[in-house]
């Protein structure tokens, strides 16, 4: 039986995910920027918080831990490399590390360039990417650098096409505002478009997405190609490069 999922908008603009697996009783939590809106959920649900899955040390997405974890109970997961900046850890992952969430297994894989380290969790049909790969977009280098954010887009680029992308932000409408300008004449980009701002205009998130949507309109996976390398005015760099004019214009956008 597949996990049951919830998105949980946070802050001003953040999510966190619950994972529930109705057979075991096991729910899990991906990223907690503030206890009250994930508390508030499990009481709708009436389910039991077991795991808190952490992807990367940033306050946004810890700061309402410790007060979870004081009301749940729940045991702590997160990258060993960060452990130091987390907060205190019942289990630490590295890359290749493997759990059961009830039925289904979570793999961990290491996603550094947003922060180095910055892991994702990966599970059949959903991949909770926080900042690493977003929607229409990618997170900005804050400890990284572009080669080390190519190469974790890579990893996710070649699972399933219909992975569902749980991606940490509401950031879609401003990351696709972007991609126009590198492809306006897009089609399932300006498709996009207007699936997102129909979404926000009903007040619903814009994720999860499929990976196979963010392989057509997410210009940081779409570095190899060549009419993406025109349009930035490098019909003939390698894919690193093409990704790193890709981020800094972003970054001045």
């Amino acid at each position: 039986m597949p996990l049951d999922l919830v998105t949980i908008p946070c802050l001003a603009d953040n999510y966190a995910y619950l994972l529930h697996d109705a057979t075991s009783g096991r729910t899990a939590v991906v990223d907690v920027p503030e206890a009250g809106p994930i508390l508030a959920a499990l009481e709708a649900h009436q389910w039991r918080l077991t795991d808190i899955l952490i992807t990367h040390h940033h306050s946004d997405h810890i700061q309402g831990v410790e007060a979870l974890r004081d009301r749940t109970h729940a045991r702590v997961w997160g990258g060993s490399a960060d452990a130091h900046r987390l907060p205190p850890l019942d289990e630490a992952l590295v890359e290749g590390s493997r759990f059961w969430l009830g039925s289904e297994e979570v793999h961990v894989i290491d996603v550094p360039g947003h922060t180095i380290g910055h892991i994702a969790y990966l599970m059949p049909g959903l991949a909770f990417t926080a900042d690493s790969l977003m929607s229409g977009g990618c997170g900005r280098l804050f400890e990284g650098s572009a080669r080390q954010m190519h190469a974790s887009l890579a990893k996710l680029a070649v699972l399933p096409p219909e992975t569902l992308i749980c991606s940490g932000h509401e950031y879609t409408t401003a990351n696709l505002r972007f991609a126009l300008t590198l492809e306006p004449g897009n089609p399932a980009l300006i498709s996009r478009v207007a699936e997102v701002a129909a979404a926000r205009a009903q007040g619903r998130p814009t994720v999860p997405v499929s990976l196979k949507t963010e392989l057509a309109t997410n210009p940081f996976l779409r570095a190899h190609l060549p009419a993406l390398k025109t349009a930035v005015g490098l019909p003939d760099a390698d894919d690193v490069t093409v990704f790193t004019e890709i981020r800094a214009r972003k970054d001045r956008f």
